[in-house]
């Protein structure tokens, strides 16, 4: 059976210069990076080439980079340790209501541990308006932290415009990078951002490897004691595998980023025009403002569980909602974020695409989709006499 995995956004397979590269690190090269002989000091140089490529994917300088084993640590990393390093400043946090769970359930914990969090609203494509960031400003506030991109809805949010008024009030400011880096352009520096997470598996690179920038002179609690590794902001014995095959991947996204984006944006607009030829097949997301290899969906009256198994069942691998929160029983809050009824976010469905996605893949999800969702309404308990529920709709506009 034919196979089309459309689940970029949940991870990727391991280039294979990024395994090749790692495989020596694993017997070899197997030394304690702290240690003084040379095993040692050779898995050490090999950490240090992987911060410096890694920098260079961002515009960063190698020591602000500190190397996590995931992007939720990093991001639990940036809001606890901006948060207790500047309590004494104030204790108002903002972030936006579409932030993915790492930030959202830190935010929850840093409330009952006494900091005050606002939670911004966007609009129906996902966006958030800075006007809001401003307006929610008060003397305590000490962090911004929004998302970069949705991976949920793509939606690249204006994170520039808010670095502007997070400087012109000598403000910190984060953003969630983990779906955006790697597959569109980040320069921290044209950002403004003063820490920004992100992964390797999202481009390419392998689990567990993952990092923080924070702006030189930035002051952050750390988030695991110990030792001295990472400059004594994350204790640990390093995962040199992981970070070399992290290093490796960064060079070979900023080496092959706009062959990248050219690509999957043509056969992803391909995608996304063939979908909404299908009635009451809805975008979620920004039309244009979007990651380039993202199209997201909500059918109406089809749960998106049913589509998911029909389409695996197809070979076609894809999501319904975030990778962390598809399992849940819950409807999306990004999608309830964004306007859409809890009983429609249900029928959510998102296909990201990658590099080894071919035209061949996507004319055969165009044939397949539009049967799936046919055969799936003829079985719908509101199949019969669904055309007189136009109040219900989702409001998003194709």
């Amino acid at each position: 059976m034919k196979t089309i995995y459309l689940d970029h956004v949940a991870t990727n397979p391991l280039h294979p210069e990024v395994l090749e590269a790692m495989l020596p690190y694993f017997r070899e090269l197997y030394g304690n990076p702290l240690s003084i002989y040379e095993p040692g000091l050779k898995a050490r140089e090999a950490i240090e080439k992987a911060r410096e490529s890694t920098a260079a994917l961002i515009n960063a300088k190698p020591k602000e980079i500190i190397f996590t084993a995931s992007g939720a640590e990093a991001n639990n990393f940036a809001l606890k340790g901006i948060a207790y390093a500047n309590q004494n400043k104030g204790k108002h946090i903002i972030v936006s209501k579409i932030e993915h769970h790492s930030v959202l359930n830190t935010a929850r914990f840093l409330e009952k541990s006494g900091f005050a969090v606002t939670y911004l609203p966007v609009d129906k494509y996902g966006l958030i308006n800075p006007e809001d960031v401003e307006k929610a400003l008060t003397k305590e506030t000490i962090l911004i932290s929004i998302i970069h991109a949705s991976p949920e809805i793509g939606a690249i949010e204006p994170i520039v415009e808010i670095s502007r008024i997070a400087k012109q009030k000598g403000l910190i400011l984060h953003t969630d990078a983990v779906a955006s880096v790697g597959n569109i352009p980040v320069d921290v520096q044209a950002l403004g951002v003063d820490l920004l997470s992100f992964t390797a598996h999202q481009f390419y690179g392998p689990k567990g490897a993952a990092a923080l920038y924070v702006r030189e002179g930035g002051r952050i609690v750390p988030l695991i004691y110990g030792g001295i590794q990472e400059g004594g902001r994350r204790a640990g014995t390093e995962n040199v595998p992981a970070i070399v095959g992290m290093g490796k991947a960064a060079e070979l996204a900023k080496r092959d980023l706009q062959k990248r984006m050219d690509r999957v944006k043509v056969l992803r607009d391909k995608l996304i025009t063939n979908a909404l030829k299908t009635e009451k097949v809805l975008l979620t997301g920004p039309p244009e403002k979007r990651l380039p290899g993202h199209a997201s969906f909500v059918v109406e009256y089809i749960e998106g569980e049913a589509m998911l198994l029909l389409l695996a069942a197809k070979g076609i691998y894809s999501a319904s909602g975030s990778a962390c929160s598809s399992k849940a029983l819950k409807a999306s809050p990004v999608l309830i974020s964004i306007g859409i009824p809890a009983h429609l976010a249900q029928g959510s469905v998102v296909f990201t695409l990658g590099e080894e996605t071919t035209e061949e893949d996507i004319n055969y999800f165009n044939e397949t989709f539009p049967q799936i969702i046919s055969r799936l309404r003829g079985i719908s308990p509101y199949a019969k006499g669904w055309e007189g529920m136009e109040g219900s709709s989702c409001t998003v506009q194709k």
